[in-house]
């Protein structure tokens, strides 16, 4: 009998071809709808589980599945996970092992180049007709070039970040709890500042931190007071990390000058959300991650994960929360 993989996530038939094709032999990839009839007998059976953290998977969930042995995600957070569960459980949770870091990266960039060259503006202008005739002095538009671009969390996306930040010329410092030697950081082409320093400093901040106790509205009233009035904001990692009230403040009062967000508190946010009013904000609905090219790489760390499980070995990418 195959051992069998559940899969709650319904992806499109192009995402499972994807899928099936890289599937080990010996193993059985089970979807099902996650509060459906089907995934409820599926889990009896099943031994690893592996799709996205939008469900909560709370002590039902584990007295329901016997056999797992491991929750395998496709995203880098977890903040929506009952972790009291899984460490009850004994089941360990990990997430994808950076195979989104390339996309969530080039999004970050993405969305400093679209803030800085007003991408959306100038979108309505040409579909409005104004192909001449906008007032581009009032208007400004701004490269990246020696710009200085200040990380706030330097895992794997905010490393890749530093690279291509490196290819567009701009000056990159960070801040991390985990501070890199000074030959890494030689080697990525930054330098460390503390995060009051880098506040100050920097025309660009962008957020790449796990969302926790300690990061929660880490950017509020108080940190973007902090920031440049021609800087800009960008958030590609969880939307709680940012006080919105604040931010919406700053940014209609041009206290900072604008804001790329890729994530928001309530996802997807109430229909009239008072950020939607601001001509200088650009949002995305958290697309940073799912590029078409991540999938073989979330997938082929997920199998990789559950083989290793399966071979005896401790998975990698445990969450830190439930590392020994």
């Amino acid at each position: 009998m195959p051992t069998r993989i559940l899969m709650a996530s319904q992806l499109s038939d192009a995402v499972m071809d994807v899928a099936r094709e890289i599937l080990p032999p010996g193993y059985e990839l089970i979807v099902a709808e996650f509060d459906s009839a089907e995934f409820a007998a599926a889990l009896k059976d099943a031994e690893y589980y592996v799709g996205s953290p939008r469900f909560p998977l709370g002590p039902e969930f584990y007295r329901a599945a016997p056999r797992l042995k491991l929750v395998q995600l496709f995203s880098a957070g977890y903040d929506r996970l009952d972790l009291a569960a899984a460490r009850a459980a004994g089941v360990p949770i990990c997430n994808n092992g950076g195979s989104n870091s390339v996309a969530v990266a080039e999004h970050a960039l993405l969305l400093m180049l679209a803030v800085s060259r007003r991408l959306v503006w100038q979108h309505e202008n040409v579909v409005a007709g104004r192909w001449r005739g906008n007032d581009f002095s009032a208007n400004l538009v701004f490269e990246l070039e020696d710009k200085v671009l200040g990380i706030v969390g330097l895992g794997n996306i905010g490393k890749k970040v530093a690279r291509l930040a490196n290819a567009f010329r701009m000056r990159v410092q960070y801040y991390d709890i985990a501070r890199l030697s000074g030959d890494a950081e030689d080697a990525l082409g930054l330098r460390f500042a503390l995060f009051p320093e880098l506040l100050h400093s920097s025309d660009i901040v962008t957020l790449h931190v796990p969302l926790d106790a300690q990061t929660h509205k880490m950017i509020g009233e108080r940190e973007l007071a902090m920031m440049k009035p021609t800087a800009i904001l960008i958030n590609t990692c969880r939307g709680p990390v940012v006080d919105e009230d604040a931010l919406y403040d700053a940014l209609a009062s041009d206290r900072i000058r604008g804001a790329g967000l890729d994530v928001m508190v309530e996802e997807p946010p109430a229909p009239e959300h008072k950020l939607f009013g601001l001509n200088n904000i650009v949002l995305t609905p958290h697309m940073a991650g799912p590029s078409w090219e991540n999938w073989k790489k979330a997938f082929r760390n997920s199998f990789d994960n559950i083989q290793r499980v399966a071979r005896g070995e401790r998975p990698l990418w445990v969450i830190p929360e439930l590392r020994d």
